[in-house]
C-alpha cells in the first residue's frame, strides 16, 4: 500500500501544557482510520494538525511526501476536506449554497458553475429535499449531514471528520458512516462510539495520555484490558446472533 498521510513525531502544546507528544501515524491510500479516546485526549487537536489547519510545535505531517503546512491553503483544500465539530455556517445561506462552497478550491475567483456537484453530494446523503432550506432551519443532526455533503462536493481524496455522528440518530449514524465507507477515500475521523469505530473503519488509533497508545485492526486493539484502562469501562465482545459480526457490549 502507498502512504497517503503521515504524521511523524508530532507534538502539540497549549500554553505550557503538552497535549500530544511523539505521535506517529501513517494512513494508506483509501484506508479509513478512526481516532478514539476519552474527551479531552487530543483527538480534535491531532485532526487539525493532520488537516493542516494548525501547525505542530514539533514533528511533521506529510501528504504524499509533501509537508502539509507548506502547501498553499487552496492547494491543500483540493486534497483534504474537513468537517469540524463546532462549525456554525452563516444562517442566511440555503443548504445548496452551503454545500456549493465545497467547490471554491476548484474555481477561479470570478467563475461560477452550476449546482450539479452540490446536488449530487446532497443526493448521496439523502438530503436533496433540503436543498432550498435555510441553514438556520436545520436541526443539529441535519447540519452535520449537510457539512459532510459539502466535504463530498469538495471532491478531495482525503476526508477528515471530527465526531461526524454528533447529534445524529441511530439510523443516520449508520447511513452516514456506511456512505463514507463506500466512497473509497482516505478517511481519518474522531469517533466517540467504539462500536461504530470497529464496524466502519479499517483501523483504530487510541489517543490517551498525550499520545497514541495503540493502533491497528479494531478486533486487535479494542480489547477488554485496553478499553478498561483508557475509558474506565468494562466491555465484552459478543457476536450478533444473525450476522455473526462482533459487537462491544459495555458494562459501565
Amino acid at each position: 500500500m502507498t502512504t497517503h498521510l503521515e504524521a511523524t513525531a508530532v507534538e502539540c502544546r497549549r500554553g505550557r501544557s503538552t497535549i500530544l507528544s511523539g505521535v506517529d501515524l501513517a494512513v494508506d491510500v483509501g484506508e479509513r482510520v478512526a481516532l478514539v479516546g476519552p474527551n479531552g485526549a487530543g483527538k480534535s487537536t491531532l485532526l487539525r494538525v493532520l488537516a493542516g489547519i494548525d501547525a505542530p510545535h514539533a514533528g511533521s505531517v506529510l501528504l504524499r511526501g509533501t509537508r502539509v503546512h507548506d502547501m498553499r491553503s487552496r492547494d491543500r483544500a483540493r486534497e483534504i476536506a474537513v468537517v469540524s465539530q463546532h462549525e456554525l455556517p452563516p444562517a442566511d445561506l440555503l443548504v445548496r449554497e452551503l454545500v456549493a462552497l465545497g467547490r471554491v478550491p476548484h474555481r477561479s475567483p470570478w467563475s461560477s458553475e452550476p449546482d450539479d456537484h452540490a446536488i449530487e453530494a446532497l443526493d448521496r446523503l439523502g438530503l436533496r429535499a433540503f436543498a432550498d432550506r435555510p441553514v438556520d432551519r436545520l436541526s443539529g443532526g441535519e447540519l452535520r449531514r449537510v457539512l459532510v455533503a459539502r466535504a463530498l462536493a469538495q471532491e478531495a481524496p482525503v476526508l477528515v471528520l471530527d465526531e461526524p455522528t454528533n447529534h445524529l440518530d441511530l439510523r443516520h449514524q449508520h447511513e452516514l458512516l456506511g456512505t463514507v465507507r463506500d466512497l473509497g477515500l482516505t478517511v481519518v475521523a474522531a469517533i466517540h462510539d467504539l462500536g461504530l469505530a470497529a464496524r466502519y473503519f479499517d483501523r483504530v488509533a487510541v489517543v490517551h495520555d498525550g499520545g497514541l497508545v495503540a493502533q491497528g485492526d479494531p478486533d486487535d486493539v479494542l480489547t477488554t484490558d485496553l478499553v478498561q484502562r483508557v475509558f474506565g469501562v468494562r466491555v465484552a465482545r459478543v457476536l450478533h446472533p444473525e450476522t455473526g459480526e462482533p459487537h462491544l457490549l459495555v458494562d459501565p
